[in-house]
């Protein structure tokens, strides 16, 4: 079953330095049929304006993963780490017994996009973590590249829950075919361009929930596609 949830139908939230899409119900979007797809809590596709950003703030028992796609994040938090992500990049946070982070847009000129995910652990009272992996953007071409996953590896952020987040470039009319576990769940979120999921047309920002398609066929449009596939329980 493919569930396609079309970008002009997401909530959307504009405070002027932050423009945000929530996939599911988040701060002022209030939706409690859309609280989450298996342990995925947040996707929220992120434009934050250039040298703003969010205070610090509190978090506990979630895994948290940036994708940045466009500009930098300044991080900082409460473990004492402070660094700048770019495109190319994925932070991780295991907020686990608790951790307190600011994250701000660092430029003065060009703005951020990021997609901001969440997680529930795979268990709770972890120990507080942050890491930042960069990937090799030139792998993402016509394949399946994870950037984070359970398992760590050079260019992949641990994660403390049994999920792989992959993202790929495909070529204009190319394809790639992704088996789905039983029981597993895919999350496909187009960030760039168009593709068919098993025959189902998704362009640009649009997202698919997708279980019981043990084979899952993925066909770029007449454009380069650039996507996000999450596997996860």
């Amino acid at each position: 079953m493919i569930q396609l949830y079309p970008e002009r139908l997401r909530h959307k939230t504009d405070l002027g330095w932050l423009k945000s899409r929530p996939s599911f119900q988040f701060g002022e979007y209030v939706d409690p049929e859309n609280s989450g797809f298996g342990v995925m809590r947040v996707c929220n596709d992120d434009f934050v304006a250039p040298g703003r950003g969010f205070g610090a703030h509190p978090h506990s028992d979630m895994e948290i993963v940036s994708i940045i796609l466009k500009g930098q994040i300044r991080h900082e938090d409460s473990l004492g780490n402070v660094e700048i992500a770019s495109a190319g990049e994925v932070q991780r946070i295991t907020a686990g017994s608790g951790v307190v982070h600011a994250e701000y847009n660092p430029s003065e000129s060009e703005e951020l996009n990021l997609l901001q995910l969440w997680f529930m652990p795979r268990e709770r009272g972890l120990t507080p973590s942050y890491e930042t992996a960069r990937y090799d953007q030139a792998k993402l071409r016509n394949a399946l590249l994870p950037v984070a996953a359970a398992v760590p590896a050079e260019g992949v952020a641990k994660v403390e829950q049994d999920l792989t987040i992959y993202l790929s470039r495909l070529d204009a009319g190319r394809e790639l075919a992704f088996r789905q576990e039983k029981g597993r769940r895919v999350f496909l979120f187009v960030i760039e361009g168009s593709l068919t999921a098993n025959g189902l047309a998704l362009g640009t920002r649009d997202e698919a929930r997708i279980a019981d398609e043990p084979e899952l066929a993925l066909a770029a449009g007449g454009e380069e596609t650039f996507l996000m596939l999450i596997d996860l329980p």
